[in-house]
């Protein structure tokens, strides 16, 4: 005969109380692609000894000078660590293209090929990922012009708002494709 055990009220409590904050601190999207906005409980410690990612806390974004290719439109999305302590960042960012009222314009960007490296931050250092799409000027891709890019560093949920300035952006269509480079360092090419 099996032996069900009845959780001691202790552990019950901590279960709920789990259950119930949970939802504060992971943040969320709406099936309508929308950006929710997160709420993240403030830390009352440092990472944790080993652990040194770049947290988004510890990092300022910025869309570096268009570098024009063939048809091409490229940026560098540059992190820079405004923090007191060295991190690393491995990956590529997230990125959306949003209107002024924080709707996403577009697919999210495809990703390149290559292998993620480990780029090392001193305080003030900065790594850059490439931004590029077909210039909408020269492809039949539909447009809209975006307020703001949001970049999520890797491994982090919270996303750090860029003013985009640079125009158009291709949303939908032929060519409308936008690709991502994982980090390197420095602030671009």
């Amino acid at each position: 005969m099996p032996i069900f055990r009845t959780p001691r009220p202790g552990r019950r409590a901590a279960l709920l109380t789990s259950a119930i904050a949970l939802p504060l601190v992971l943040g969320a999207c709406d099936d309508g692609g929308r950006t929710v906005s997160s709420r993240t409980l403030p830390s009352a410690t440092s990472p944790t000894t080993g652990d040194t990612r770049c947290r988004a806390t510890e990092l300022r974004a910025s869309v570096g000078r268009l570098d024009p290719g063939a048809g091409q439109k490229n940026f560098p999305v540059v992190l820079t660590n405004h923090s007191d302590r060295t991190c690393t960042l491995r990956g590529y960012p997230g990125t959306a293209f949003v209107d002024a009222s924080g709707e996403r314009l577009g697919p999210a960007p495809k990703r390149s090929e290559a292998s993620p490296t480990r780029v090392e931050l001193a305080p003030g250092d900065s790594a850059w990922a490439g931004l590029s799409f077909a210039n909408p000027e020269l492809s039949d891709a539909r447009t809209a012009t975006p307020a703001e890019l949001l970049v999520t560093p890797p491994d982090e949920r919270d996303q750090l708002q860029v003013a985009w300035k640079a125009g158009a952006v291709p949303v939908g269509g032929n060519k409308s494709s936008v690709f991502l480079t994982v980090f390197a360092p420095g602030a671009g090419p």
